[in-house]
């Protein structure tokens, strides 16, 4: 029995791991519905992993789970949007400024060489990778109890929205992303805490800014299929 639990808790794992993976690159439409029977085919799995997986990525904040109806990929409304922009704005800073004090001088240079490949790099895709590993690296010093994991879950639930944002600017909102990246780093190598959650809390403020002039971002999908088309 235990071997089985044991079996079924790693395959669920590996489901989550993949699913997470699919989601965050936008393979699933945000509000489409994921099928059990589907993810079991698909991985070659019995029911009982694929729930499991589907309860992880609920508390990741990619899934939404409706006792006796299904799961959907998580879907955020324009008000809710703003809502967790709005909370990442003042919570982002603070996180930043917990890791910053413990951040050495090697991953300060690794956050100036992401920072330089994005600012190089055209593909939206590698530069969501990129963006993401950026900021979760520059927060990944942080001794918290509770907020690192609210960051991260906050950042998955706008993952999609994060994309659409990067698909819609032009060129000059570009440049000013890329040079508030430049501009994080430059306050961190000095050691201005300060400076650098301004820096930050700007950042974020823009992004839900240009969003909220785009209301149809947030309609729901007509689609029945949880694959993106």
């Amino acid at each position: 029995m235990t071997s089985t639990t044991s079996r079924d808790g790693a395959a669920g794992t590996r489901i989550a791991d993949s699913l997470r993976d699919a989601i965050l690159r936008g393979v699933y439409a945000p509000g489409a519905r994921i099928r059990q029977e589907d993810l079991a085919e698909e991985f070659g799995a019995s029911r009982l992993p694929v729930r499991d997986a589907l309860r992880i990525l609920e508390s990741d904040g990619l899934v939404t789970l409706v006792a006796n109806t299904g799961a959907w990929v998580a879907h955020l409304s324009l008000d809710e949007c703003q809502e967790v922009y709005q909370i990442r704005e003042r919570i982002e800073p603070l996180l930043l400024r917990y890791s910053a004090e413990h951040l050495d001088d090697e991953t300060i240079g690794r956050l100036g060489a992401l920072a330089d490949r994005m600012q190089a790099g055209t593909d939206v895709e590698t530069f969501l990778r990129l963006d993401r590993e950026f900021h979760l690296l520059s927060y990944g010093a942080a001794k918290t109890a509770i907020l690192g994991e609210t960051v991260q879950r906050l950042w998955n639930s706008t993952q999609h929205y994060r994309r659409a944002f990067t698909l819609l600017i032009g060129p000059d909102a570009g440049r000013a992303v890329h040079y508030e990246h430049q501009l994080l780093v430059a306050a961190l190598r000095r050691g201005d805490l300060d400076d650098a959650e301004r820096v930050l809390f700007g950042h974020i403020r823009r992004t839900r800014l240009e969003l909220l002039k785009h209301p149809e971002l947030f309609q729901q999908p007509e689609a029945a299929d949880a694959r993106a088309r």
